[in-house]
């Protein structure tokens, strides 16, 4: 299977997150919405599932042990993927990542096939010299072959973040990440908080990203719940009609740092999401 194929079985993986569908907004383009569950990581993940069902988000990506969630670590545990299904029916609720920054995408390899797939997301490498990030990025690669020939075994997708003071950080280091790729399996988690540091153009990084995008955070520079959009000062409908014009195809992700009550970020993500729909 070519990388094309690859991309497009994995677009109907995540189920079409980004359906191009005529005047369903100002960018042509419906899109689909999920939500981290570390957003409400007090409460229990049967919860939780239930909480963000009810905001309207259709998808959820499961964090894993990050500022002590319990989530993936209990669903590994104690559910396993049968019982991670019957509780996604339950509030159906589709799976569309894990977050695997605390015990690394292997140790949930299984589960993330067994329970139908998805994208697994994780951070890159340290920083380097702008004249070695060539030869890092191809070093990066050759490093990840393990997890990429993985994650295809387990008919899933490998994102990997962008993050500050890290391998993939500004956008050259997206063209060289997405120009050096060998693996259909393995694509881009795109962050805007961090680019926004770097003062750098989302819209034009996703479009660098194109279709080794897999999943996009809704989320910006700010202090609090300022970070989720709709709240801080960013528009983000540039990055939606960029994301519509790469077809990109995972669902679109409102996303924060920092723990608040259940009840605050309940009404925080209800208006984040009412804003993000308006825009669409």
């Amino acid at each position: 299977m070519n990388r094309r194929q690859f991309i497009q079985a994995g677009s109907a993986l995540l189920t079409g997150g980004v359906v191009a569908a005529g005047c369903a907004g100002r960018s042509g383009t419906r899109f689909r919405w999920s939500t981290s569950s570390i957003h409400f990581k007090s409460l229990p993940f049967e919860q939780a599932c239930e909480r963000i069902a009810s905001l309207g988000f259709e998808a959820i990506d499961v964090w894993c042990a990050y500022e002590q969630c319990p989530h993936l670590d209990d669903v590994l545990q104690r559910l396993g993927p049968d019982g991670l299904k019957a509780v996604l029916a339950t509030h159906r609720l589709k799976l569309f990542a894990f977050s695997t920054y605390v015990g690394g995408y292997p140790k949930y390899a299984k589960l993330l096939g067994a329970a139908g797939g998805g994208v697994a997301v994780q951070s890159s490498a340290g920083p380097c010299l702008p004249s070695e990030l060539t030869a890092r990025m191809r070093t990066f690669f050759e490093g990840l072959k393990p997890q990429a020939e993985l994650a295809a075994q387990q008919k899933s997708l490998l994102a990997i973040e962008n993050h500050g003071q890290s391998l993939l950080d500004g956008p050259d280091s997206f063209k060289a990440f997405v120009d050096l790729n060998p693996y259909p399996s393995v694509g881009v988690a795109l962050a805007p908080y961090h680019l926004q540091s770097l003062k750098a153009s989302v819209p034009d990084v996703i479009r660098t990203a194109g279709r080794q995008l897999l999943f996009f955070y809704a989320w910006q520079n700010a202090p609090g719940t300022g970070q989720l959009p709709g709240h801080g000062p960013v528009d983000f409908a540039p990055c939606l009609q960029a994301l519509a014009d790469v077809r990109y195809g995972g669902y679109v992700n409102p996303f924060m740092h920092g723990h608040v009550e259940p009840e605050v970020m309940t009404a925080a993500l209800t208006k984040s999401l009412k804003y993000l729909k308006g825009i669409a």
